[in-house]
């Protein structure tokens, strides 16, 4: 294996884990220090990653770059690593629609970029079976190369620039859709006085699902900001697919309405998420 230099836009708490599996591989990861916050901060130093100041530098010093954003950001992103004349593999990884990726893939491809399209299903990998990276495109097979130390698994499915990403979008459609849908059943049935009844109802028999719903709704909080946008990317993947797209548009104003809980720590009471779903004006 020949030690590689990879650069990654920009580590937050999925980005970062995935630099620990690239480092475990034993190349360096990068990642770009200027106006970054002190979360990122300090998340990038425990891990020992190398810092930068532009993303000129990062260019400059790596020949794979991972991009691992939220999803409003990944095409401004990938401009202006493109601006920067970069040469190497740049691997988009980020929660965007297979019409976003495939725009971003030939901006690429024009600029004389091997492009790579990803999609990552799980919580940051930090745990072996927890995480997959999803690689579509030519040159999947060499950043498959980049992850080969773990925890993070990764899985080449094709060449086609746009299939990672779909996967990635079918999947979150479920997942974080149901989690938006049990957000708003949970505030109906308080605005309407019988929350306690739901409850019951669906604890019957013994099952813990009235459990396991709030403890969704109280641990979404924290990437509900993300979601939102990644919700608006589902949205437009269904449409495209000749469904409707309304539920998941939905979906995006329901966690946008809770998404000024993302710093709490611990999470909020389950009461005030209801009251921020209730109340979004306030």
């Amino acid at each position: 294996m020949n030690r590689k230099h990879i650069g990654f836009l920009h580590p937050g708490a999925m980005g970062v884990s995935l630099a620990a599996t690239a480092k475990n591989t034993g190349h360096t990861a990068y990642w770009i220090s200027k106006d970054r916050s002190q979360n990122t901060c300090d998340r990038a130093e425990k891990h020992s990653l190398v810092a930068v100041q532009s993303v000129e530098e990062l260019c400059d010093k790596c020949s794979v770059i991972i991009c691992a954003c939220p999803p409003h950001a990944a095409t401004d992103v990938a401009e202006k690593v493109l601006a920067c004349s970069f040469r190497g593999i740049y691997a988009d990884v980020n929660a965007i629609s297979p019409q976003k990726v495939k725009r971003i893939g030939q901006l690429m491809n024009d600029a004389g970029v091997d492009f790579v399209d990803g999609g990552i299903i799980g919580p940051p990998a930090w745990k072996p079976e927890s995480t997959w990276l999803y690689l579509s495109g030519h040159t999947a097979g060499q950043v498959t190369e980049c992850f080969t130390g773990g925890p993070l698994g990764v899985e080449v499915i094709g060449d086609e620039i746009g299939k990672a990403s779909a996967l990635k979008m079918c999947f979150a459609a479920n997942t974080k859709g149901t989690t938006a849908l049990l957000c708003a059943i949970v505030a109906a049935a308080e605005r309407m006085g019988v929350r306690g009844e739901l409850e019951k109802q669906w604890s019957r028999h013994g099952s813990d699902f009235a459990q396991n719903t709030l403890t969704r709704i109280n641990g979404v909080t924290a990437k509900a900001w993300r979601f939102s946008g990644e919700m608006e990317e589902i949205a437009s993947t269904l449409g495209e697919a000749g469904l409707p797209s309304g539920f998941h548009l939905a979906a995006s104003d329901i966690f946008q309405r809770i998404a000024k809980f993302k710093d709490f720590d611990p999470h909020p009471p389950v009461e005030d998420i209801l009251n921020a779903l209730l109340n979004p004006d306030q």
